[in-house]
């Protein structure tokens, strides 16, 4: 469960109970001690903000605060106060140009192929193979199997009472762990015999199921940068990432293109799949002159560039 909606804060009551614990049990201090400086998506509205500010100054009283872009804040973690912002978070892929410390409105460019689109993916795969999602804290035992054979667990006698919603939480754990460990975005657009000559990859459920995973580890992302090749999926519709950062940087003024294509920023969750930041650049470098700023080594600090923004 998530405050937020399309990257806004959507249910008030939600997000101040997530304040409340953060103050009474992270801070454990008093908020008017402390001024607050907080992120925003780039196309927040000026009622939700207005809002926000509100609620810290007259709920809280808080001594100062501040609302900044995220993507103004990703691009200052990585020492630029110009670039092309790539964010592939959950729920949206998005390109947000950013020139001296300011977000170009009319340049953002959405695509609804992300995280969750992947996962998505991920779940069908196990529906089609007959692996069940089992997430840890429903293991008390498990035997080791040979690969492929069903699985030799026990269940706990007494399970814990949690909710449907942090159950789904736990099974997402279980697929984004999958996500991280055995998919990988192929170096040029997936061909199928080409994806099968490709190296497997060993993977083991939490349950003790295990299996090598070959073709569909290329073919699952593959997604993300060609959406024709997705089934139920209109590809003259959806823009892949490549389509999404050169779309954005066409929409800004000529004059400051360049600065934009030298500065090409990645961030968010999925840039850390194996061969994310390869495929861009060489699918850039075929549209755009170089040169490119892009990442040399996946990190997890991918996932935190905004608060390194925040700090400066």
């Amino acid at each position: 469960m998530s405050p937020l909606k399309n990257g806004m804060i959507e249910d008030w009551e939600c997000f101040r109970a997530i304040l409340d614990h953060t103050y009474s049990k992270h801070v454990k201090s008093e908020p008017n001690l402390h001024p607050v400086l907080m992120s925003e998506a780039p196309w927040n509205t000026r009622a939700k903000r207005e809002k926000l500010t509100e609620l810290m100054f007259e709920q809280y009283n808080i001594p100062a605060f501040f609302l900044c872009k995220t993507a103004v804040l990703t691009a200052f973690a990585n020492g630029r106060s110009t670039g092309l912002v790539l964010d592939s978070g959950a729920t949206h892929t998005t390109a947000i140009p950013v020139h001296d410390g300011y977000v170009l409105q009319q340049g953002i460019v959405k695509s609804p192929l992300a995280g969750d689109f992947i996962s998505m993916q991920c779940r069908e795969l196990f529906q089609e193979m007959a692996i069940d999602i089992i997430p840890p804290y429903m293991i008390a035992a498990k035997e080791p199997v040979r690969e492929g054979a069903p699985p030799n667990w026990k269940k706990k006698e007494k399970l814990p009472q949690v909710s449907k919603s942090w159950h789904n939480y736990m099974c997402n754990e279980v697929i984004q762990d999958f996500q991280a460990s055995v998919l990988q975005v192929s170096d040029s657009p997936y061909d199928e015999q080409v994806a099968a000559q490709m190296p497997t990859v060993h993977y083991e459920m939490p349950n003790g199921y295990n299996t090598d995973y070959g073709a569909e580890r290329l073919r699952i992302p593959e997604g993300l940068f060609d959406p024709s090749n997705v089934k139920g999926l209109s590809g003259n519709t959806m823009l892949g990432v490549g389509h999404v950062v050169t779309t954005s940087i066409g929409m800004c003024d000529i004059d400051i293109r360049p600065g934009l294509y030298g500065s090409v920023i990645v961030t968010g969750g999925n840039t850390l799949l194996q061969g994310f930041t390869d495929r861009l650049n060489r699918e850039l470098s075929q549209k755009t002159p170089p040169p490119l700023f892009l990442p040399e080594h996946e990190t997890e600090a991918h996932r935190q560039q905004q608060h390194h923004g925040a700090q400066v």
